[in-house]
């Protein structure tokens, strides 16, 4: 009996290989998407396997040295991925977990020993991610297919172009959301059971042992994986959606969804999250309509951004006008700068600063406004916009569970250098890029509070962190 045609867009498609056809099993390169259910790159490859009647397995190459990962990453990750493991075995979907420095080589010699067919791939706008697959495409002589499970839109098709703004890439979406944001068909399980040599089981404890992870921070209380993503967005959209437009701003107030690190490592699809928060008709329809502009909009707007743009972490991705109102303020006094230790350590003049890189350190994570904020003031206390950014992305990625995300270097390129911005009063230091300080932020919240919160020092301790000059 013949299947039903692919019930993913073809649109979400893009191949690596257009003139070779695939037989035999088919591999899915988990990657970025990891997780088992509401996945268009997994339903692509199970697809792929029935249409032809063959094996599927799921490959994911651990990396132990993975872009300076800290061990707070690898313990998130591997326990997700531990259980998108015993998930799939339970739907005849054998999972290999491949180590190595070299992800595109052991994933080629994996597939030539096990005569694989096709290998589909998770859609990644990163710099490193983008050259495995095309290392990967490139030396592999199977089929190579490329799926865009993790936004709504699919970046390739979006936009063909660097987006300048939220204006600009908002229309084009919320056009196209209508066709993409529909229902996800269920994973089955896999009828045709892997028949060929013996595949490696995963050795979890081993590939714990192989990391070569810092310890930056303590040890977080964050629960991993796909069920847990699930019932913190069902809690949220319950619960918390319907006070989203009033308080988002408010880092004391508890009203955001917490879901970033979990849509990071794609332990949840964005997808389903919007579709849950569209349904949710008891929330008022600006907070509906605001939390969706984050999900979608923004998050797809930074993908655009890093995508388009290969420097998207460095001052050459920054738009020519804030370069050139940066470059002209080079030689502002500041009045105090800071060194990357002292940054890490907290230990700043600002108290608010300081309680904002607390929180990275000790949760995990930032509130949206904070990290507006925590950046800005890297760029007004540092030598230059370049040892800014520098400083920014590195405590970014190394403390946020959601770090070397788009989302993050977007937003740190907005903060510091004006990207999807437009030029404001000029000022020293910052020239036309946005200002924000501390008497801002007490209009928005309680400050005190949020500095009692995660900065709970005396006064007097206070004072004796850095004076200024």
């Amino acid at each position: 009996m013949s299947l039903p045609a692919s019930p993913v867009h073809a649109q979400r498609l893009y191949c690596h290989t257009p003139s070779v056809r695939g037989s035999g099993p088919v591999a899915y390169w988990m990657s970025r998407d990891q997780r088992l259910h509401d996945n268009w790159a997994l339903l692509q490859a199970q697809h792929m396997a029935r249409t032809r009647q063959a094996p599927l397995i799921i490959v994911f190459c651990l990396v132990p040295s993975y872009s300076g990962g800290a061990r707070r990453h690898f313990d998130f990750m591997l326990t997700g991925l531990r259980q998108v493991a015993d998930s799939a075995a339970k739907l005849g979907i054998p999972f290999v977990l491949l180590t190595g420095e070299d992800p595109p080589g052991e994933l080629a010699g994996f597939c030539r020993t096990h005569a694989i067919g096709t290998v589909v791939m998770d859609f990644d706008p990163l710099r490193t991610k983008q050259q495995w697959q095309h290392t990967f495409a490139g030396h592999w002589e199977g089929e190579c297919l490329e799926v865009d499970a993790h936004n709504v839109v699919p970046c390739r098709w979006a936009s063909e172009k660097q987006e300048y703004a939220a204006r600009t890439i908002r229309p084009k979406l919320q056009r196209q959301l209508p066709e993409f944001l529909d229902p996800f068909p269920e994973l089955v399980p896999h009828p045709v059971p892997w028949r060929g040599s013996l595949l490696p089981e995963p050795d979890w404890e081993a590939a714990s042992r192989s990391l070569a992870a810092p310890e930056y921070g303590p040890p977080l209380s964050w629960s991993s994986g796909e069920e847990t993503a699930l019932d913190l967005a069902r809690e949220f959209i319950a619960s918390g959606l319907s006070a989203y437009a009033e308080k988002r701003n408010d880092p004391t107030a508890g009203a955001v969804s917490g879901l970033s690190p979990y849509l990071h490592f794609g332990q949840i699809a964005p997808q389903r999250v919007a579709l849950m928060a569209r349904d949710a008709n008891w929330a008022p329809a600006e907070s509906r309509e605001g939390f969706l502009e984050e999900l979608v909009i923004r998050r797809e707007l930074a993908e655009n951004f890093c995508f388009y743009n290969p420097v998207y972490d460095c001052f050459g991705g920054l738009p020519a006008w804030a370069q050139q109102t940066l470059d002209d303020h080079r030689g502002d006094h500041r009045e105090v700068v800071y060194t990357f230790e002292q940054w890490e350590a907290a230990r700043t003049h600002d108290p608010l600063w300081n309680a904002a890189q607390q929180e990275m350190v000790q949760t995990g994570k930032m509130h949206g406004y904070m990290r507006m904020y925590w950046a800005k003031k890297i760029l007004e206390w540092s030598a230059s916009p370049e040892e800014a950014l520098s400083t920014a992305i590195t405590l970014n990625d190394r403390y946020e569970l959601d770090g070397r995300d788009p989302n993050g270097y977007t937003g740190v390129l907005w903060s510091i250098g004006g990207v999807h911005d437009r030029p404001w009063k000029e000022r020293p230091v910052y020239g036309k890029v946005r200002y924000m300080n501390d008497r801002g932020a007490a209009r928005k919240f309680d400050v005190q509070a949020y500095i009692r919160r995660f900065f709970p020092a005396t006064a007097s301790e206070r004072q004796g962190t850095l004076p200024l000059g």
